[in-house]
């Protein structure tokens, strides 16, 4: 009588062929390194709007200008600052960002990072 149970090989061979195109998958994937021409979160100090426009209309506008449209403005910012410093972050390009360095009414523009404080509840004695 032949046994007709698959063998361990057969398990081993399925499974492989799994794990090898799982790996193509992966390795086909988009990579996301950062190069000189992809955009980075910048922090952008602008001079206060007129007090008849809204901060982030007026940070909305700033961006339109040199994205092209205040829908690209929209889905660029992150974040708008209005009440200690007026200004915004957004993901720009170095291109972008030399643009927007030029424009009127823009102060500085900085690269956003994230720092890490040196106390914590260890540190507190």
């Amino acid at each position: 009588m032949v046994n007709k149970a698959p063998s361990a090989s057969l398990f081993s061979s399925i499974l492989l062929l799994i794990l090898a195109f799982l790996f193509a998958m992966a390795d086909s994937a988009p990579k996301s390194v950062a190069s000189s021409s992809e955009s980075a979160v910048h922090i952008v100090y602008t001079e206060r709007p007129l007090e008849n426009e809204e901060p982030e209309a007026y940070h909305i506008r700033t961006l339109a200008s040199i994205l092209g449209s205040e829908e690209a403005a929209k889905g660029a910012l992150i974040y708008s600052y209005k009440t200690a410093a007026s200004g915004f972050s957004a993901k720009l390009t170095p291109q972008q960002v030399e643009e927007i360095s030029k424009l009127p009414g823009v102060l500085q523009v900085v690269p956003s990072r994230t720092l890490q404080l040196h106390s914590g509840p260890g540190k507190l004695h």
